[in-house]
Formats: structure tokens, sequence, C-alpha cells
């Protein structure tokens, strides 16, 4: 009796597994759905600039060299002061001191002299933040005639891109959900519920417009000329749709 019994139980777990396989098996299949992916831009003048920097300094002796670098930065930091300049955009970027050597031509028969140490090299970066873009030239003109003569390079940046890169993102979900009812409609099938969103920024880089700017604005007579244009800030979002069934 016991063993009946036991077979019965045995026979009704295996009918209940074989029922509830097809189950198991269509809840690991994810639901069908429609994946795009959609894109919005949108540009904006910018209104800051970036200025990178550097006086170079040369000397028999490192103490020479970087005595005659310290005297010319700490002029071109007191002149972008008083022009207007917050020390919270007044920031070193780079400072070495670099050895100069001599290489001694090799004699016929002869072993390669070590090369000898001729001088040394001190160059100092000042990057600086341009708050009021407008005067851009005019800070840069400034800072060659106060000793920097290297560098002068120019980025054109916005300070506060989030309201456009939340357009550029409205724009691109808005795209996205368009193509995908789009494909939808071409397939004779309906959109459910969104399952899925992914992001990815494509911020504008930094536009250098002068490297080595130095040697020009010593010659310049006014202001350097800083064309602005603009900066587009990207948004790509990719999306996964249901169909309904």
């Amino acid at each position: 009796m016991t063993g009946t019994f036991l077979s019965s139980r045995l026979a009704i777990a295996a009918l209940a597994l074989l029922l509830l396989a097809p189950l198991a098996r269509a809840a690991d299949q994810p639901a069908p759905s429609i994946n795009v992916s959609g894109e919005g831009s949108v540009s904006l003048a910018p209104d800051t600039a970036l200025l990178s920097l550097t006086v170079t300094r040369e000397a028999k002796t490192a103490r020479e060299a970087l005595a005659a670098n310290s005297a010319a930065m700490e002029k071109v930091v007191a002149a972008m002061r008083d022009a207007g300049i917050a020390d919270r955009d007044l920031q070193t970027g780079e400072f070495n001191i670099q050895p100069r050597y001599v290489h001694q031509p090799a004699r016929a028969g002869e072993p390669r002299e070590a090369p000898r140490i001729e001088g040394y090299t001190v160059r100092n970066n000042l990057n600086v933040r341009v708050r009021d873009i407008d005067r851009a030239g005019e800070i840069l003109d400034t800072s060659v005639k106060m000793g920097v003569n290297e560098g002068g390079d120019i980025s054109l940046v916005n300070d506060d891109p989030s309201e456009a890169l939340d357009k550029a993102r409205e724009l691109a979900m808005k795209d996205a959900l368009a193509r995908a009812g789009t494909l939808a409609a071409a397939a004779g099938v309906r959109t459910g519920k969104l399952l899925r969103v992914d992001e990815q920024n494509h911020f504008p880089s930094p536009r250098p417009m002068m490297a080595r700017g130095a040697a020009f604005l010593e010659s310049a007579e006014k202001a350097v000329p800083i064309a602005h244009g603009e900066n587009t800030y990207r948004v790509v979002v990719s999306i996964a749709v249901a169909i309904e069934q």
C-alpha cells in the first residue's frame, strides 16, 4: 500500500515538472522588443575662454633659471589679477626644470664623450579661465607683454552646459521613440512599455584657437581677435520598447 502511494506521488511530481517546463522556458526567453537609437543635439555660443600660458626662462644654473622664471610668472599672475581674473580662475598647470645638454661630436678612433650640461630651462604653465569671453584677446595680449613667451593656446567652452544637455536628451528620446513607432507600424505591431534606456553624451572637444601664439602676439598692436563660433552638445540614447502581443 505504501509503495503504491509513493509511486503515485512520484508520478504526480513528474507530471507537474513536465507541465511547468514550457512555462520555465518561456520565462527565460526575453520579451520581443524593438531596439533603436535616437539622437539630439543643441548648439551654444561659448561663454568662457580657457588660456594656457607658459613662461620659459634659460640660464647657466638651475637656480638662476628658476629665479628668472619665478620673477616673470609673478608679473604675469599680478597682471591677471589686475585685469580682474579671480584667484579661483588661476591654476598652475605644469612646472618643470630641465637641463640642456651639449653633445660633442665623436672623434675618429676615440670613444664618444658623455654629453655635458650647458644650462637649465625652467617652464611654468598657468591655466587662466576668462569668464568674460570678449576679453580673451585682451588678456592674452597682456600676458605676453608681462612675460609669457610660449603657449598661448585658447579653448572656447561653456561654463554650464547642463540646460543644453537636458534639451539634447529630450530631443534624443523623442527621436528614438519616433523611430520605434515607425518600425512598429511598418511591421504591423504595436509598441508597449519602455524596457531599457542607455545614454551616451558627446561633449564638444575644446577647440584650440592658437598654438604657440606668443610669437605672433609680440608683434601685435591690438588685442587678438577671437572668433567665438558655437559648441554642439550631442546626446545619443539607445532604447528597447516591448512589442505588445
